[in-house]
């Protein structure tokens, strides 16, 4: 059975309610419900952060605020629960949200989409339908929409690496800098404050040891609502930072790692790591330059889900060129800077014709401003 226009609207709204938890809820993924009877709200929840209650108990007890998780004992019998993503049936840090459910009374979950967790998938609404409950899977718009939505936790859920969004702005046309090198700035200040709340709501920001070295970036959220600032990350073959460096200076700020090549001499990388910096290796290419693949499983396995890949051309193209970049978000300005040398944001191998071009997927644009935001997705929804 499809669902209704009451059913789209409502699952909406869960989606909405969802993004309240961005960038607070890792490792688990951001989820929102809303509990109904009769088509009428009666709670809304969305998780807020990992270990505290999930979206689906939250929503039942502002249905029912005199009881507490389990002990719903059928007080909502007949209701209906919108969920953004698939209810847990395993014991986390949390007891199981079907189990909730069952105990509520609920007759009726509809879901945007499935959870890929192992210990989840499927799990969950099977345990409801063996409870005599009725599940709908959206399926459509709304389950795409969903998918984008949990897109980093979905990725490393399923292959143990991170989603990575490359962030970039350019001229009008098609410059990351000038010749010179100088960057500093492209875009405008709203556009900038956009980034911001992108490096709040990710989990680590990556740049290159070129871009630390011509921009000296501090790569922290600022002047925004951030938890906690993300992992700052410095792809660094041979060592090169300075302590010297707002990345070094600011360490008491939040976390530095740099991450080197194989070949890079212990005497400096222990030196590094006198100035309160984690230094690791990871397996190079034959220039030394440390594989993205390489540097992308050591992120994943340190439960990094939102990497905001911040440059430079030749660090994001490498990335590019191995598969890894996910999302692309691009702030152009209306600036023309010129320069046959001036680089552009991807420094990868051409295709020879424009209809063998990358297009983006599921791409919005909208005026930041006044600067125009494309962003777009590589692939189909994990």
């Amino acid at each position: 059975m499809g669902l209704s226009a009451r059913d789209e609207e409502l699952l909406a709204r869960a989606l909405d309610l969802a993004e309240r938890g961005r960038g607070r809820t890792v490792p688990n993924p951001i989820v929102g419900a809303v509990v109904t009877i009769d088509g009428r709200v009666i709670g809304e929840g969305f998780h807020e952060r990992a270990g505290q209650d999930h979206a689906e108990v939250v929503a039942l007890q502002a249905a029912a605020p005199e009881l507490t998780a389990p002990d719903f004992d059928g007080v909502l019998r007949g209701a209906c629960i919108y969920v953004s993503l698939e209810p847990c049936s395993h014991f986390g840090r949390t007891p199981p949200c079907t189990d909730a459910l069952i105990a509520a009374g609920v007759t009726r979950v509809v879901v945007a989409a499935t959870d890929p967790f192992p210990q989840v998938s499927g799990q969950g609404l099977a345990r409801l339908r063996r409870a005599g409950v009725e599940v709908v899977l959206s399926g459509g718009h709304l389950e795409r929409r969903a998918r984008r939505q949990n897109g980093p936790f979905r990725k490393w859920a399923i292959s143990g690496l991170p989603f990575v969004t490359y962030k970039y702005a350019m001229t009008l046309d098609g410059k990351v800098a000038a010749e010179s090198g100088h960057s500093a700035w492209i875009s405008g200040e709203a556009s900038r404050r956009l980034v911001h709340q992108e490096r709040a709501a990710s989990d680590a920001i990556v740049v290159g040891a070129g871009t630390m070295r011509a921009d000296d970036p501090l790569l922290t959220a600022r002047d925004v609502d951030a938890w906690r600032q993300p992992l700052r990350v410095v792809i660094d073959p041979r060592l090169t930072i300075s302590r010297n460096t707002a990345l070094v200076q600011s360490v008491g700020e939040g976390p530095v790692l740099v991450v080197c090549g194989e070949r890079a001499p212990q005497a400096r990388r222990e030196e590094v790591a006198g100035w309160g910096i984690e230094v690791v290796g990871v397996e190079s290419d034959a220039q030394g330059r440390p594989l993205p693949e390489s540097v992308t499983r050591l992120l994943g396995g340190r439960d990094v889900q939102a990497v905001l890949l911040e440059g430079g051309h030749r660090l994001a193209g490498a990335w590019w060129e191995a598969g890894l970049v996910d999302r692309v978000m691009a702030f152009v300005a209306p600036l023309v800077v010129g320069g046959e040398a001036a680089p552009g944001p991807l420094s990868i191998p051409g295709h020879s014709r424009m209809d063998l071009a990358q297009r983006l997927q599921d791409t919005a644009v909208q005026e930041i401003g006044g600067d125009v935001l494309i962003t777009g997705y590589i692939g189909v929804p994990y």
